[in-house]
């Protein structure tokens, strides 16, 4: 698809996430985003109030997405156990898939206007919590062990999921998939009962 084809949104989207990813969130300048994305500044404000408005859309996107997989596989049928370790394989596979906008955002967060901030935060302590209610799900059903709550073990998941961007590599020796296997099956033996 050439860019003039490429919906003026994705394109400002795309060329942020490339920028922002390179130089930082604070040293891009709406200007040269609007540049690169081949538009006039009045298009980005079109579609975007600001600059903060843009990096709470490039993580937003992967958070809605995640959201949506989510509810899937832990709706779904099957084992709580299945369902776990599918969710866990996924949030790691999908955050690997779009590393830039993970690590663009984990290193930009603290500069968003404190609304918007909150915003996120809420975003992602919704999927937090449904990630949550699978662990308790399994607690309860005595498939997984009680005596760590379940707000620990997804704190303890979670803070291993948003280091990824710190080391991941996809010119490495293991796939984002392969990754993802050995995050949940971690996952689900720390949960095994004793």
């Amino acid at each position: 698809m050439t860019q003039d084809k490429e919906p003026v949104r994705q394109r400002l989207i795309g060329e942020a996430t490339r920028l922002f990813a390179e130089r930082g969130f604070e040293s891009t300048s709406v200007q040269e985003i609007v540049a690169a994305a081949g538009v006039t500044k009045g298009a980005m404000y079109h579609y975007f109030d600001s600059k903060d408005d843009l990096l709470h859309e490039i993580y937003g996107r992967v958070l809605r997405m995640q959201m949506e997989r989510l509810t899937l596989l832990a709706d779904g049928p099957g084992p709580v156990a299945e369902r776990l370790h599918a969710a866990a394989a996924d949030v790691v596979l999908t955050t690997v898939e779009n590393l830039d906008d993970s690590k663009i955002f984990f290193r930009s967060m603290h500069l968003l206007a404190p609304d918007t901030r909150k915003s996120v935060r809420a975003e992602r302590r919704r999927y937090h919590e449904r990630f949550r209610d699978l662990v308790t799900e399994g607690q309860r059903e005595g498939v997984f062990r009680a005596d760590t709550p379940a707000e620990i073990v997804v704190d303890f998941f979670f803070g291993s999921v948003h280091h990824l961007g710190t080391w991941y590599s996809a010119e490495g020796a293991l796939s984002g998939a392969e990754v993802g296997e050995h995050f949940a099956d971690l996952l689900l033996t720390s949960l095994r009962p004793k």
